[in-house]
């Protein structure tokens, strides 16, 4: 699969953001401040999805779009601002 060369790139933002959530564990506030950074970034690459005209950028910003929303699920789970 030639996708999987890609993959570690676009994903290392959304894992930065993951790391700083989970060292702010404690922190509710932290917590949403990165939901609302996801939020954010998952509204831009909505809006330059609409924009993109070749298959490939479309391809890379569903991508990313897939992991902001894993990472989204992630951090909605049940418990998750309970882990300490």
């Amino acid at each position: 699969m030639g996708g999987l060369a890609e993959s570690p790139a676009p994903m290392r933002p959304v894992s930065r953001i993951l790391m700083t959530s989970m060292f702010a564990s404690g922190d509710g506030g932290a917590v949403s401040t990165v939901i609302e950074n996801l939020l954010l970034r998952k509204q831009k690459l909505v809006e330059e999805l609409e924009k993109a005209q070749s298959v490939e950028d479309r391809d890379k910003i569903e991508h990313q779009l897939e992991q902001i929303n894993t990472a989204l699920d992630f951090l909605d789970r049940p418990g998750s601002d309970d882990a300490r």
